[in-house]
């Protein structure tokens, strides 16, 4: 499996029939429907605004059209959708330090010192991916590990969940932090047995240190949007929903459309309330540039991640005396998401830990019309298993990561311990209760390969093949179940149903061409796939050399 490395796709300018009535025949085409089955196809006829008209079964009798494609008995699909990824931030992932799979102190030494050396003066040196829980001693990295790299300009490595950040000694000076600053709501400044800040600032305590590093230009945002969108398409992309918008990357976006150089679907969720009523005060905005954008809710944080140990959990976790960090009040949620439904928005709150759901669920609970409001619950990755049936009673969206349970479990078994994990990762549980599934991969926390996701929602077996057998495996989903995730569930959870999710009549012809049929080979090797064209409305953006 591929996790880690991103490539980026160099062009996307490629001829295609435009504004002309085309069909694609000769296709082994795949999609699901909304229970899970796998749906065939053959042929695909899509009118000349880029929107299907029909597909076409084996045997059916070819309309008249201005264009025909043979394509050759290649297999067809319809344009995966990321539930919850970050657009500008993977491809600013891409410009800078880049520690995915960083194995101890001394790689990530070394890395920093390859970038600085090629990268020289005295500006910020910005970085995000380590993971301590791949480091053989397990520790956090400390301003010391970089000072004794780089100590004569500033330092910011951000780890691969977003949720801590380690910079050097340097850094916390610039930002006026000492060993006896207090440490913020929902935030955490990680101290030494001597008391003394280490380096490491979980969740909001990272605020003021992110507050001193350069904006970006719009040179840089524009390759920034370049570079993911290349690796989206690459990797049959075709939209997704950005989870937690700030101003500058919406208007980055705006620019980008602007100039026709949006070449994917990007379904944007405000970062916080205040954020949703400076770009949004009106309401959902329209689909702007042929479909390619729409801001239609709010991101609302309530925790933070398993990792750093900043989920909020009912109990203490197994390996530290803590319940993590609780992000919002009760109080504070409530008023978040009266002021996104008054404004007639979709709300989407990020919850990991047990206490986390359980505040949402009250919350929504509170709401009225809530199951028409169309809540989603971002990650749920750790539910009481009291909790879990009121998830599809309340009408909330579980909009789950696959990667997440691979890269996580050995992880999440020693934050909580085996008596804990019942309801962990629960995606087979919270379908049969009646909960609707979004997939996403959460890139660039994750590589955003959704063939990764497809593989590990039927096996729940990581990279290295382990557990044998898959981890909590009667959490599984099939295939078929998986895909709609990626497709129709993803869709639905961004009230884009009608526009995407499927290659039915009236939704954009987004479809992709793969070198396989996935539901005819050994689910191990699904993230083997390669996506050799996208394309979107009918036109093809990417085709692999």
């Amino acid at each position: 499996m591929r996790h880690l490395l991103f490539t980026a796709v160099a062009s996307l300018a490629i001829a295609s029939p435009a504004a002309a009535d085309t069909i694609y025949d000769n296709v082994n085409g795949i999609q699901a429907d909304a229970e899970g089955n796998i749906l065939r196809f053959t042929g695909l006829h899509v009118d000349d605004e880029g929107k299907v008209i029909a597909t076409l079964a084996e045997g059916e009798e070819r309309p008249a059209a201005d264009f025909w494609l043979d394509m050759e008995g290649r297999t067809m699909m319809p344009g995966l959708i990321d539930a919850h990824g970050h657009f500008l931030m993977m491809g600013q992932t891409m410009m800078s330090l880049q520690l995915f799979g960083t194995d101890s102190i001394a790689s990530l030494q070394q890395q920093l010192a390859a970038f600085a050396a090629a990268n020289p003066g005295d500006g910020w040196i910005v970085g995000r991916g380590w993971n301590h829980e791949m480091f053989s001693d397990g520790r956090f990295p400390t301003a010391a590990d970089l000072d004794a790299i780089v100590a004569d300009r500033p330092v910011i490595l951000e780890r691969v969940d977003g949720h801590a950040t380690v910079v050097n000694t340097m850094a916390m000076q610039m930002a006026g932090t000492r060993d006896d600053t207090p440490d913020p709501v929902g935030g955490a400044i990680l101290r030494g047995a001597d008391g003394k800040a280490t380096g490491v600032f979980v969740d909001t305590a990272m605020e003021p240190l992110y507050a001193l590093v350069p904006a970006y230009t719009g040179k840089d945002y524009a390759e920034a949007i370049d570079l993911a969108q290349g690796i989206m398409l690459e990797h049959g992309l075709t939209a997704m929903a950005d989870m937690g918008t700030p101003d500058d990357h919406w208007h980055a976006m705006r620019r980008a459309g602007d100039e026709g150089k949006l070449k994917v679907r990007v379904m944007a969720y405000a970062a916080g309330a205040d954020t949703l009523e400076r770009i949004a005060a009106n309401g959902p905005t329209p689909w702007l540039y042929g479909g390619k954008l729409r801001m239609g809710g709010v991101k609302l944080v309530t925790d933070g991640a398993l990792g750093s140990r900043g989920a909020w959990l009912k109990a203490p976790y197994a390996d530290a005396d803590t319940v993590g960090l609780q992000m919002l009040t009760n109080e504070q949620l409530a008023d978040s998401i009266k002021r996104a439904v008054a404004l007639g928005h979709q709300v989407a709150v990020h919850a990991i830990g047990d206490a986390a759901n359980d505040q949402l669920l009250d919350a929504v609970e509170a709401t009225p019309n809530a199951s028409a409001l169309r809540f989603r619950n971002e990650h749920t990755q750790i539910l009481d298993p009291v909790d879990l049936p009121r998830m599809a009673a309340s009408g909330v969206i579980a909009s789950m990561q696959p990667v997440h349970q691979t890269s996580d479990w050995k992880m999440a078994e020693k934050r909580l311990g085996p008596d804990r994990l019942s309801a962990a990762y629960a995606w087979r549980s919270l379908a049969d209760s009646g909960s609707l599934l979004a997939f996403g991969s959460d890139f660039p926390v994750e590589h955003p390969n959704p063939f990764v996701g497809l593989e590990v929602a039927v096996t729940r077996i990581d990279g290295n093949g382990e557990p044998e057998g898959g981890w909590l495996a009667s959490e599984r989903v099939t295939l078929g179940e998986a895909l709609a995730g990626f497709t129709l569930g993803a869709a639905y959870a961004s009230f884009a149903e009608k526009q995407l999710g499927a290659l039915t009549p009236g939704r954009y012809a987004d479809f992709i061409i793969i070198d396989r049929d996935i539901t005819a080979m050994d689910p191990s090797d699904i993230s083997e796939t390669k996506v050799l064209e996208s394309w979107v409305g009918g036109r093809r953006v990417y085709l692999r050399d």
